[in-house]
């Protein structure tokens, strides 16, 4: 079994590339030689990033293009057969939140949610499998949460969205095995990114947000939230050759928060 953390020569393509965990995730694959392919609608982040990897071993290859739009994904499918030849390894991360019940959530926010959560990396997928097929075989990861599991209370669609985002990868994973390409979840716990502290302003009030993160962090068992470079490294684990037997699953990296009970046994009855 081989322990190779090295990437070049090898390429990838990203989706959510700007922040959060997609950022995470190109920074790691281009500090070990990638060739990164770096999808989102935020151009400025994007160039940001890369200027601040362009002493790092590999290389990244700024794109500005939303997940929900086909026609601009086919593009980027087509520069990447041009230049690269295809793909080894696709990273689904791009994502949005919103908050809501089922009564209380418009269905056009619904719609929302799903086409970006849901439907980005279904298009995505769409024009990466023959990518990562040109190259004899790959691995993708879709970047899920532990809300496919649990939800908390005014999730509705988010939480609807990561579970079909479990299913796809379920489904990926038993149509393209015998294509040598690996389709697997990882389903991350609360992460300190730009959208958990936007989620946090919505419900700080008065608190400062870090009061907050911290106390979402002791919902825990580590009694922290997680940094994006953590699940960062769960989601290469699964792209790498020492992945190499796993396929169809979903990995939670979330702190053991999906491990307990939130019902404690009583000090005095210890």
């Amino acid at each position: 079994m081989t322990t190779e953390l090295s990437w070049t020569g090898r390429t990838a393509l990203v989706t959510g590339a700007a922040a959060g965990i997609g950022a995470a995730v190109v920074e790691l694959l281009v500090a070990r030689g990638a060739t990164v392919v770096a999808l989102d609608r935020d151009g400025d982040g994007l160039a940001a990033a890369a200027q601040s990897l362009a002493d790092f071993p590999g290389a990244v290859v700024p794109m500005v293009a939303e997940v929900t739009d086909v026609d601009r994904l086919a593009e980027v499918a087509d520069r990447v057969r041009t230049e690269h030849g295809g793909l080894d390894a696709l990273v689904c991360a791009a994502g949005i939140q919103r908050y809501g019940t089922v009564e209380s959530t418009d269905p056009s926010t619904y719609r929302e949610v799903m086409d970006v959560n849901v439907g980005g990396a279904f298009n995505t997928c769409r024009v990466g499998v023959p990518l990562l097929r040109a190259r004899g075989g790959g691995a993708i990861v879709l970047v899920a949460s532990v809300q496919a599991y649990g939800a908390q209370t005014d999730v509705a669609a988010y939480s609807a969205s990561k579970g079909a985002l479990v299913a796809l990868t379920r489904a990926m994973a038993v149509d393209h095995a015998g294509e040598g390409i690996r389709v697997n979840a990882v389903c991350p716990g609360s992460v300190d990114t730009p959208m958990l502290r936007w989620a946090a302003g919505l419900f700080s009030e008065d608190r400062p947000v870090e009061d907050l993160l911290a106390e979402w962090g002791r919902a825990h068992p580590l009694g922290r939230v997680a940094r994006p470079a953590e699940v960062a490294e769960a989601v290469e684990f699964l792209l790498s050759e020492r992945a190499s037997f796993i396929t169809g699953t979903d990995l939670k990296v979330d702190g053991g928060l999906t491990a307990g009970l939130a019902v404690a046994l009583p000090e005095a009855g210890r």
